[in-house]
């Protein structure tokens, strides 16, 4: 299947494009550490399926020194020994807030609190908005097919111009 509009290369797409990478540069510069939230783009992207996003999160997160290993376990981070426990409760608070239509109470009083014990309010905000961005970049990807496969490191920085 092809993609059905490259958002880059429409007038449109690009501006929104843009506004989105700018948010996500606002949280580079948050107290949320950048392993972390490559952990939580990564984990979102593999719960809603988007290819594309799994394959540049992988990939920059490699490039920022992430191992093998750790990539590889994400998706079964429960069933793993290569995580901490704050990392744990981000990556729990990611798959609540991702699949809130699952749920009927959404996220847990539990993984709240479990997050709230290793994140102050600041750090909160930026985790909460970096699993919201995420899940929304996921739906216009997938809804888009932009498919996975072929990214290489450094694009999307500079192909909205940061």
């Amino acid at each position: 299947m092809e993609p059905r509009i490259d958002i880059m290369q429409n007038e449109l797409g690009t501006k929104l494009a843009k506004r989105l990478f700018a948010v996500h540069g606002l949280l580079q510069q948050t107290g949320l550490s950048h392993t972390t939230q490559n952990l939580v783009m990564l984990r979102a992207s593999q719960i809603n399926g988007c290819g594309n996003c799994i394959d540049i999160h992988s990939k920059e997160a490699a490039a920022a020194g992430e191992s093998a290993t750790r990539l590889y376990l994400v998706a079964g981070w429960r069933h793993s020994t290569v995580f901490t426990e704050e990392e744990q409760a981000a990556l729990a608070l990611t798959e609540e807030a991702t699949r809130l239509a699952d749920a009927s109470e959404g996220v847990s009083d539990e993984t709240w609190a479990r997050a709230a014990k290793y994140y102050d309010e600041d750090q909160l905000i930026a985790l909460v908005t970096l699993i919201a961005m995420i899940n929304a970049t996921n739906r216009l990807a997938v809804t888009l097919n932009q498919l996975g496969g072929s990214y290489e490191v450094g694009l999307m920085t500079a192909a909205v111009g940061q």
